[in-house]
């Protein structure tokens, strides 16, 4: 996505622009990796990175969602909240990137929290942080925020933008103590590098507000999305990590302090 404008939402735009709906890939019940207990998650359309082990490429462009209102989302979501309540689960709003959408994603996390009384979780890969304001942030119980490598040459190889900006808005994260999960990928040869790894884990471990480190395998469950939108998929012919790589990498995180599962 060229041209894409990395800037804060102000209050102003957003009274002025504040839309009713949004672009939304779909949406789901999940119990995992997507914030504690059983949550309802909205997959929101657009995102700015193109990483190469993306599992749904049909998320990037905002173009391909459904326009959805926020009315309709707070409608679905509320007919599961007895549900997702006994499970001490809640609601997570993720994509694509959410925040390519901050005002839509802002507006779902308020009534998420206030109307429905879900716990709230925005899945990010912060490289858009600076466009999370701080209400949307209050909003927010958990931010589930992808660092995918600490390496910048290799997190551009991936994901085919600068770093910077991630570490930028977990600092910030950090100076709120807003809670946080880490979540990095491990993929052999391209992310498995001894200090990649440990680059991360001292990060992370030195923010004081990470509470859990997912360490996630690479996967090619995403292959056929590829081939289906005519997009090689150059990871093709690269290995799952075996479980002692995997073991490696949690202790790794573990070294610094920090829940690793």
């Amino acid at each position: 996505m060229t041209g894409l404008t990395v800037g804060p939402v102000t209050p102003a735009a957003a009274a002025t622009h504040r839309p009713s709906e949004g672009s939304v890939h779909s949406w789901d019940l999940s119990t995992g990796l997507d914030g504690p207990g059983t949550r309802f998650v909205a997959f929101l359309s657009g995102c700015p990175l193109t990483c190469l082990y993306c599992h749904n490429p049909d998320t990037w462009k905002m173009r391909d969602g459904e326009r959805t209102s926020a009315d309709a989302m707070i409608a679905e979501a509320s007919k599961y909240v007895r549900f997702i309540s006994a499970s001490g689960g809640g609601a997570t709003i993720s994509g694509g990137e959410p925040l390519l959408q901050p005002v839509f994603t802002g507006e779902l996390l308020h009534r998420l929290k206030h109307e429905l009384g879900l716990h709230t979780a925005l899945d990010t890969s912060g490289f858009l942080g600076v466009r999370a304001t701080d209400a949307l942030l209050r909003d927010t119980d958990l931010v589930l925020l992808d660092i995918k490598s600490w390496h910048p040459d290799t997190y551009r190889k991936v994901t085919g933008r600068p770093l910077g900006p991630t570490l930028d808005f977990a600092r910030r994260l950090a100076d709120l103590g807003q809670e946080v999960h880490v979540r990095f990928v491990l993929v052999p040869g391209l992310t498995d590098d001894p200090a990649d790894v440990e680059g991360v884990a001292a990060f992370a471990g030195g923010l004081g507000n990470v509470t859990r480190v997912d360490i996630l395998p690479f996967h090619k469950l995403g292959e056929a999305k590829w081939q289906a939108l005519a997009k090689p998929f150059t990871l093709h012919d690269t290995p799952s990590p075996s479980p002692e790589q995997i073991a490696g990498v949690r202790e790794a995180f573990r070294a610094h302090g920090l829940n690793a599962v």
